[in-house]
């Protein structure tokens, strides 16, 4: 009997690794990440004070008239100074800004910015269409990704690549998506194509990304993500085009760095391997404890709190402005579920190791197993080597 016992122990802890986790290497004997919580979701949400729900609208347009003063002064700044010694100072302030207004268009697309709606919606288009983001058509499948976060097939947001997906990628594809920079590039190329694997795009209002009912929606987004860029030309052509580059343009490009970054690490590199599931394994609980919440330093209030991710991930409808509350009441509960964020200094560069490392390890998970981890590709950093 404890020969069997021996055996099968030995069989389940292979079966283990075989799916990119070993236990022994991580303390899992202790604490295993991937086993089902002792607690419920309700659970959760009554430790949460009530006053956490509450959504205040003009709040949140206080913030958005705060994010879009500082951008105006920034681009103030720009046009008086206009020289080469301010202008990386304002690239990097002014793509933060498009950052941060992006989050409270996020808190849009969740209804977190107010109970109305049309609110929602009108400074939700606002908001996103002034960086090219279409509101709609974002808001949409970001919704997909909160109902299905942790889950390998339904996921929409850095899904993880099953292992014969990932080995019939080119070797481009593989380049793009795991050498540094260009994965923290990916946003406007996920918009129009979405992740290897998957078909559609934001912008088609026939993409299997969209419900029939929601086509609608996507053409005014759309619509506005056009008009946005017919201006951005428009303005190009009286101010010239370098003008705009260097106004817009570069301040566009740092945002997509916050985004992919940002986004990224929620979801990738802690120092210890978290599950993805399928099929029976997955529930919406134990899909939202594996993502990771980030302390950004200085940033944490420039961009709205949005490291605060766990939380936010099980209950999108808190305003980013109790979710610091929230999470701090709901740590009672989640116990070693809750995976405090290493504390940064003024400004994240922590983060830039974690991301780099996740990037080098994380490249797929087994193509059997309703419980599996992220995989390395031994082969993919001796290639990019080689290139070198």
């Amino acid at each position: 009997m404890a020969v069997h016992s021996v055996h099968q122990d030995k069989v389940e802890r292979d079966q283990t690794i075989n799916n990119g986790f070993d236990y022994d290497s991580v303390g899992g004997e202790e604490f295993d990440p991937s086993a089902p919580p002792p607690f419920k979701l309700a659970d959760i949400r009554a430790a949460i004070p009530r006053h956490c729900w509450v959504k205040n609208p003009w709040r949140s347009i206080s913030y958005v008239m705060r994010d879009f003063v500082v951008i105006f002064v920034l681009l103030m700044m720009g046009l008086h100074f206009d020289n080469w010694a301010f202008w990386p100072f304002y690239w990097l302030a002014q793509g933060t800004m498009f950052w941060a207004i992006f989050v409270l268009g996020h808190d849009c697309g969740h209804g977190s910015f107010s109970d109305n709606p049309r609110l929602n919606s009108i400074f939700g288009h606002i908001l996103h269409s002034s960086i090219l983001v279409p509101y709609h058509g974002w808001r949409i499948s970001h919704r997909t990704h909160h109902q299905n976060h942790g889950n390998i097939e339904k996921d929409e947001s850095w899904v993880p690549l099953p292992e014969k997906i990932y080995k019939s990628l080119p070797v481009h594809i593989k380049l793009l998506r795991f050498k540094i920079p260009f994965p923290i590039f990916a946003y406007p190329l996920y918009l129009i194509s979405r992740s290897p694997g998957k078909k559609g795009s934001h912008f088609n209002p026939y993409s299997d990304i969209f419900h029939p009912s929601e086509r609608n929606l996507v053409v005014t987004s759309t619509l506005c993500w056009t008009a946005m860029l017919a201006f951005l030309g428009y303005m190009a052509n009286i101010f010239g085009s370098l003008q705009i580059l260097k106004l817009y343009g570069v301040p566009y490009i740092i945002f997509v760095m916050w985004i992919d970054g940002v986004t990224y690490l929620h979801h990738h590199g802690y120092d210890k391997k978290l599950p993805w599931y399928r099929g029976k394994e997955w529930s919406y609980l134990r899909g939202g404890l594996t993502t990771i919440d980030r302390d950004y330093g200085w940033i944490n209030n420039i961009h709205h709190d949005i490291g605060t991710h766990v939380i936010h991930h099980l209950f999108p409808q808190i305003p980013h402005y109790h979710l610091i509350e929230a999470t701090r009441a709901a740590k009672s509960v989640l116990g070693k579920y809750y995976r405090e964020p290493k504390k940064s200094g003024v400004f994240p560069v922590h983060l830039v190791k974690d991301l780099l490392k996740s990037i080098q390890q994380d490249h797929y998970v087994s193509d059997a197993g309703e419980v599996v981890f992220y995989q390395k590709d031994p082969t993919l950093n001796v290639f990019f080597h080689k290139l070198k």
